[in-house]
C-alpha cells in the first residue's frame, strides 16, 4: 500500500508518497503561494504520481495555528496565521476536493514530526516523547501512550514564559507575548536582536551561547511538566546550538530535582537530534495516513474519511 503525505509549510509544501514503513518513494517541493494555486499543484503531483497505484490514505502536516477539534465547524482550517492569504483557509477541505478524496488525516507540522520520530526515528521505544523544532518560530509536539497529545488546542511549547537572561535587553519579538520562548530564541528573534539572520552569524558569535541558554530553559520546563523519556530537537537552528553547553545548562537548571540518570549521566542520549533529519514533517504526514488507514480498516482513497490523530 502507498500513502500520501503533505508537509504544508509557510514557504513550501513538501509532497511525498511512501510506504507503511515511512520510507519516501516519490517526492516534490512546491512553493507556497495562494491556497488555490498551491493546492492545485499539490493535487497535480499526486494525480501524476499515483496513476498505477491509488493511495490508501493521505495525511497533512500543517503550519498553524490550525483547528484540530473534529466536532468544530472549522476543523481542518488554518486560523490566525500571519500569512494573510491563508487566514481561515479550509486546508483539509480544499485538499480533499482537489485530490478527489473524501478527506484527509490532519495535524500540525510539529505534531507530525513528533509522530514520525516516534514511529520511525529517534523516538522509537521512547514514550512519552517530545519533539521540538527550532527555526523561524519554535514549536513542540508530544506523543504519549502512542498518541499525539491534543487538548484544549494543540500544544504551544514555543510560547513558554521562560526567564529572560539578566544581560539581554532585547524585548522579544512575539506579537502576543513579547519575551516568551519563541520571542527570545526563534530565528526571527535572533535576526532582530543581532541585526543579521542566523546563517550570517559565525559559530563564535555570542548569539549561540545565549540561544543555547534559552533552549535549555525551555527544555527544563518541558522535562518537569511532561516528563518525556526522550526529547528530539529539530529545525535549522539545532545545528548551531552548543550541545555540550546545552547539556550542562539543562542539568544545572534541574539542579538534581529530577533524579534520573537520563538527565544526569546519559543526557547526551536523552536530548538528541532527529534520526529523520529535515524529513520528519513530511514523513509524519505519511505516518498520519498510515495510522488513519489502519484505524479505518485499510480503506481505499475513494472511501477515506476525515480523521485526526
Amino acid at each position: 500500500m502507498r500513502f500520501g503525505g503533505i508537509e504544508a509549510g509557510g514557504s513550501k509544501f513538501v509532497c511525498a508518497i511512501g510506504g507503511s514503513d515511512g520510507r519516501i518513494l516519490i517526492r516534490s517541493t512546491i512553493p507556497t503561494t495562494t491556497p488555490e494555486e498551491t493546492i492545485a499543484e499539490v493535487a497535480g503531483f499526486f494525480r501524476a504520481s499515483s496513476v498505477n497505484e491509488p493511495l490508501a490514505a493521505v495525511g497533512v502536516a500543517a503550519f498553524g495555528p490550525v483547528d484540530l477539534q473534529r466536532n468544530s465547524p472549522t476543523y481542518g482550517h488554518v486560523t490566525s496565521t500571519p500569512k494573510r492569504a491563508w487566514q481561515h483557509c479550509d486546508l483539509v477541505g480544499m485538499i480533499a476536493e482537489a485530490m478527489g478524496v473524501a478527506d484527509v488525516a490532519f495535524d500540525t507540522d510539529v505534531n507530525c514530526a513528533a509522530l514520525a520520530e516516534y514511529m520511525y526515528g529517534a523516538g522509537r521505544g521512547y514514550d512519552p516523547l517530545v519533539y521540538m523544532t527550532l527555526g523561524t518560530g519554535i514549536g513542540g509536539g508530544a506523543v504519549i501512550h502512542g498518541r499525539i497529545l491534543h487538548g484544549l488546542v494543540h500544544p504551544e511549547m514555543g510560547h513558554l514564559r521562560i526567564r529572560r537572561a539578566t544581560d539581554d535587553a532585547f524585548p522579544g519579538c512575539c506579537p502576543a507575548h513579547g519575551d516568551c520562548f519563541e520571542g527570545l530564541a526563534s530565528g526571527k528573534a535572533i535576526a532582530e536582536r543581532w541585526g543579521a539572520p542566523a546563517h550570517e552569524l559565525p559559530q563564535s558569535h555570542a548569539a549561540w551561547q545565549l540561544e543555547t541558554h534559552y533552549v535549555a530553559l525551555g527544555l527544563a520546563d518541558i522535562i518537569v511538566t511532561l516528563s518525556p523519556r526522550r526529547i528530539v530537537i529539530g529545525g535549522g537552528l539545532r545545528r548551531r546550538l552548543l550541545w555540550p553547553v546545552l547539556f550542562d545548562d539543562v542539568r544545572q537548571l534541574l539542579n538534581g530535582y529530577v533524579r534520573a540518570k537520563e538527565v544526569t549521566d546519559l543526557i547526551s542520549n536523552y536530548i538528541v537530534q532527529p534520526a529523520l533529519g529535515d524529513d520528519s514533517g513530511v514523513i509524519g504526514a505519511i505516518a498520519l495516513a498510515v495510522r488513519a488507514a489502519a484505524e479505518a480498516g485499510g480503506p481505499s482513497a475513494s472511501t477515506f474519511t476525515r480523521t485526526g490523530t
